[in-house]
């Protein structure tokens, strides 16, 4: 079933490409003239949106990014956990995939606003589908949050299946926002500013001396 998730992102780019370019014929036939392109631009577009490039995984007891995008905060979100916000732009690729291996313990969707995500509010305020993820003494929880343009969270998995690090489990639409939520057995390892990649970026390191002791408390 796996991959047959994971193809559905794909479809779902063709399905909107394919339409836009029917569109566009009839436009162009009935107009005979350029009123056409427009469509046919957003065609091109939405097969550039929805690509789905293959990652280069890094090994070892590190979590990834779950998306590409820049790093827009790295703050404080309890006393024991740290939270990483990442901002995808419309050109980024909107694909999200696991920060660790583990199981999936826990999906839950909130309603919400469709504030600017690249702003704080968008954490707490806007529409989201928050994870947890559990694995090998650790627990993850990362949040896909829509943004003003963003209106669809799309998650492939359900609580109890078993993912890989950087393994692909959804994405989020036209522009949004992922926050991921670390315990103190993690090292963090960005700093806003910088430019991450779902699956292959690093965000942070397990400290060894933490290592099975994790907990999301």
């Amino acid at each position: 079933m796996a991959v047959e998730r994971e193809a559905l992102i794909v479809v779902d780019g063709i399905y909107y490409a394919v339409a836009l370019t029917a569109g566009g014929l009839l436009v162009g036939y009935l107009t005979a003239g350029w009123f056409a392109l427009p469509l046919w631009l957003l065609a091109a577009f939405c097969l550039y949106f929805f690509r789905d490039p293959e990652r280069a995984v890094p090994e070892g007891p590190v979590a990834v990014s779950p998306a590409d995008g820049k790093v827009v905060a790295v703050a404080p979100e309890s006393s024991t956990l740290t939270r990483i916000s990442v901002f995808l732009n419309v050109f980024d690729v909107h694909v999200n995939r696991s920060p660790i291996a583990g199981i999936i313990r826990d999906v839950r969707y909130q309603k919400g606003l469709f504030l600017v995500a690249s702003k704080e509010d968008a954490s707490s305020r806007n529409e989201q589908n928050v994870v947890t993820v559990q694995g090998d003494g650790t627990c993850i929880v990362f949040k896909q949050i829509a943004g003003l343009i963003a209106r669809r969270i799309v998650f492939h998995k359900k609580p109890g299946d078993r993912v890989a690090v950087g393994e692909r489990v959804g994405l989020i639409k036209f522009g949004s926002r992922v926050d991921i939520l670390l315990g103190p057995e993690w090292e963090i390892v960005v700093r806003p500013g910088m430019r991450v990649s779902a699956g292959s970026s690093v965000l942070a390191r397990r400290r060894v001396a933490e290592a099975g002791m994790g907990s999301m408390a």
